[in-house]
């Protein structure tokens, strides 16, 4: 059963999983997580492991209709499996940026510029809710 919250369909029986995949503590996801929790970007409220439909993912901002996924070898030989998804959110007008564990662990702060770089092109756009 999917329910649906503000446009943003939410399967209820992911609960205990996306609370589970938040104490796991991923190192790209725990580095990530520790530079964009408390508003610490551009004053953008993001959420850790959020249920989207039948999908958790690592990370969302609702003002941004944004979904960050830092993809490690899990990912590997998943390709279409990850086509489907990223297509299943561009769908529902969500906006998607991949980063991979290596870029997260090893730039950082590459990745965080190219994150307020893409939410300064969204907002000179005007493509972007504010």
């Amino acid at each position: 059963m999917i329910i649906k919250s503000k446009s943003i369909p939410f399967n209820p029986r992911l609960t205990s999983r996306s609370k589970l995949l938040r104490t796991q503590g991923i190192l790209s996801e725990v580095l990530f997580w520790n530079a964009v929790k408390n508003r610490q970007i551009e004053d953008y409220i993001f959420t850790r492991q959020k249920i989207i439909g039948s999908y958790i993912v690592d990370f969302y901002c609702h003002r941004l209709k944004l979904i960050i996924e830092i993809d490690g070898s899990s990912h590997d030989k998943k390709e279409e499996y990850d086509k489907v998804r990223d297509n299943y959110f561009k769908a529902l007008e969500l906006n998607i940026i991949h980063y991979t564990d290596l870029e997260v662990k090893y730039n950082l702060g590459g990745v965080i510029e190219h994150l307020k770089a893409w939410i300064e092109e969204k907002n000179t756009t005007g493509n972007t809710p504010s």
